[in-house]
């Protein structure tokens, strides 16, 4: 932070350090200035980061990687660039792909499970892959509809790999009579507008180019 008083005490003692003194007058003008430029070049650092960037400042970080915005919103543009980066250095490992995926939706790795099909009991396939497990609610929050995040899983993968099923897990459940209420389960009540759990989903890929992926 630029002030006055600090600025003045740098200068020689030949000059009059009083407050009211010509020279203190001219710094207390030199001092804002420089504050305000201070502020913006914060700002233009912070907007290289693509959670705080907004607007202009995130259609320059998609120029830089190559990923246009398409009709996304900030939210759901932030989402794109952060999973083209990531896609950038994946390797096609399952390892790699929950790091994308997590990176993508900003959620701890452990949140999402992964499962090859070659030895799936019920539908085997090779070389496919299935997203057995994804919290459906950090979709919501994110902003991100379901098909999208099936694109963004397929274009994730290695060349050849098929993307199965997505099933994404809710947080409904029904609650015990016997134990006190719990708002975050079951049905939501429409009188009260209180939020109950969510319901899953499944998702398979589709060719739906809504967003430039």
């Amino acid at each position: 932070m630029f002030s006055t008083k600090s600025i003045v005490k740098r200068l020689s003692d030949y000059f009059d350090k009083t407050p009211d003194s010509n020279i203190s007058k001219l710094m207390s003008i030199f001092s804002a200035e420089a504050q305000e430029v201070k502020e913006t070049n914060d700002r233009i650092r912070q907007w290289r980061n693509i959670d705080d960037a907004e607007g202009v400042g995130l259609d320059l970080i998609g120029q830089n990687v190559n990923q246009p915005r398409g009709v996304a919103n900030d939210e759901v543009y932030r989402i794109l660039l952060k999973s083209k980066i990531a896609r950038n250095l994946s390797d096609g490992t399952i390892d790699m792909i929950i790091q994308v995926l997590a990176i993508a939706l900003s959620v701890d790795p452990k949140l999402i499970k992964i499962k090859e099909k070659w030895n799936d009991p019920e539908e085997p396939e090779p070389a496919a892959i299935k997203v057995i497990e994804l919290p459906l609610t950090k979709l919501n929050e994110a902003g991100l509809d379901p098909t999208n995040f099936v694109r963004i899983v397929q274009r994730t993968v290695a060349a050849g790999v098929k993307v199965g099923v997505i099933e994404l897990t809710g947080t409904f459940e029904f609650g015990d009579i016997t134990k006190s209420i719990d708002n975050t389960k079951g049905f939501g009540d429409i009188n009260d507008e209180t939020i109950g759990g969510y319901l899953g989903a499944a998702y398979t890929p589709s060719q739906d180019n809504e967003l430039p992926i």
